[in-house]
């Protein structure tokens, strides 16, 4: 395979896997495991689980037919692509506020500055990417790079931590109790991986990386093994990341530290491992955000630029403007935290949603030509559907419901 190829399948991998591990990554991991403790685990694992079979029918769909989500909706019903892409980019734009709150806070931490002055300085870094020649090159370096450095700095804080594996494997299995009998946790367990699962890859985060991938020209159904192995990658990383956290937050927590709910990841971060710990926390959610800074505004633009010739004749700028508002909108508006946390469930709902529209494309020979997706595979992915979209609106909208009133309040 060419050198360039490989240097996409890897980009794509860690933009999706970057897209994923933002601010609101960190929050809600970390918020979510303060609750459920030694139990998160369970959860994280069916997170996971569920990643895999979600992504798995919607890159195998998009690969092989080298269609953008938005094309395809539009091959089941015309127009379709549009509505996609306005919902797409307005949860883009909203997590991407966040996003930036994030990178400003990371640049306040590390530097001591005034954070509206962080915030700018994020937003305009992110800008200079864009402004590059060869800006997709340098997005797949980038964001590989970042996400290497942020795996090794949570390693260090999870030693920092030392968190008792005895105590997370005797309580793991609790989970699977509490979702199977019904018990007074299971509804915060079902909107526990709702909102996680949204955070993975609902919303534009698992098209982040096909789309780059459409853009190298990786597409076909010959080249299926290769697009399947840049996913595996990407999954692995934002997996991985998820698991680190969640074994840093639970270290505190077993050696009596007390996680702030406000700030979760911030004090476990410093609990964990000191004033080093806290700064270190600065450089992970500085490189969290940024790349998904890079990832919302680059994908969420994707979903544009076949629909309007306009914006593909324009897309560097677009991409510019993208986060140029959203950097805007957080120095005047803030909240980021309560903002994450709806977002991350709305795009819990999105997913199935999306999911729904990739196995009605992989079902259709005019869309698919000569290859037929694995049928297990698609079951799978059907599960999915009427299991996040039933409990996303028996148990989701309650609490989004329940989460938009507080933050109006």
């Amino acid at each position: 395979m060419e050198r360039f190829s490989f240097q996409a399948l890897v980009g794509a991998a860690f933009l999706m896997a970057t897209s994923a591990i933002g601010p609101g990554f960190l929050t809600q991991t970390s918020l979510f495991t303060s609750q459920f403790l030694g139990a998160m685990l369970g959860i994280v694992l069916i997170v996971i689980a569920l990643d895999i079979i979600a992504q798995l029918n919607i890159w195998s769909v998009i690969g092989s037919t080298g269609l953008r989500g938005q094309d395809l909706a539009n091959k089941i019903l015309p127009g379709l692509g549009y509505v996609v892409s306005f919902v797409i980019c307005l949860g883009g734009l909203a997590f991407n506020i966040g996003n930036v709150a994030g990178a400003g806070l990371g640049l306040h931490i590390l530097l001591n500055i005034d954070l509206k002055l962080a915030l700018g300085i994020s937003g305009v870094l992110a800008i200079l990417i864009f402004v590059s020649k060869n800006a997709q090159g340098l997005v797949d370096i980038i964001v590989k790079w970042l996400g290497v450095i942020m795996i090794v700095t949570m390693l260090y804080v999870v030693f920092k931590s030392q968190p008792s594996f005895s105590a997370i494997f005797s309580t793991a299995g609790e989970v699977t109790q509490n979702l199977t009998l019904g018990s007074e946790m299971s509804s915060s367990m079902i909107f526990a991986i709702l909102t996680l699962l949204g955070g993975s890859c609902g919303g534009y985060i698992t098209f982040a990386g096909i789309h780059r991938l459409i853009d190298a020209k990786i597409t076909g159904k010959e080249n299926l093994p290769q697009i399947r192995k840049s996913l595996f990658i990407g999954i692995s990383v934002s997996g991985s990341m998820r698991i680190l956290l969640f074994l840093v937050v639970l270290g505190v927590i077993i050696h009596g530290g007390v996680i702030d709910k406000n700030d979760p990841a911030a004090s476990a971060f410093r609990q964990g491992a000191g004033l080093i710990g806290y700064k270190i926390f600065g450089l992970v959610i500085f490189f969290a955000s940024i790349t998904s800074v890079i990832g919302a505004a680059y994908t969420s633009v994707s979903f544009l630029k076949t629909l309007s010739t306009l914006v593909a004749n324009n897309e560097k700028r677009f991409i510019i403007a993208f986060i140029f508002v959203s950097t805007l909108i957080m120095i005047i508006v803030g909240r980021p935290t309560d903002v994450l946390i709806i977002v991350g469930a709305l795009n819990g709902l999105i997913l199935p949603l999306m999911l729904l529209i990739i196995l009605i494309a992989s079902c259709k020979k005019s869309v698919m030509g000569d290859y037929t997706p694995s049928i297990i595979l698609r079951i799978l992915g059907l599960a999915v559907v009427l299991g996040m979209g039933y409990f996303g609106i028996s148990e989701g909208l309650k609490n989004i419901i329940k989460l938009i009133g507080g933050f109006l309040s």
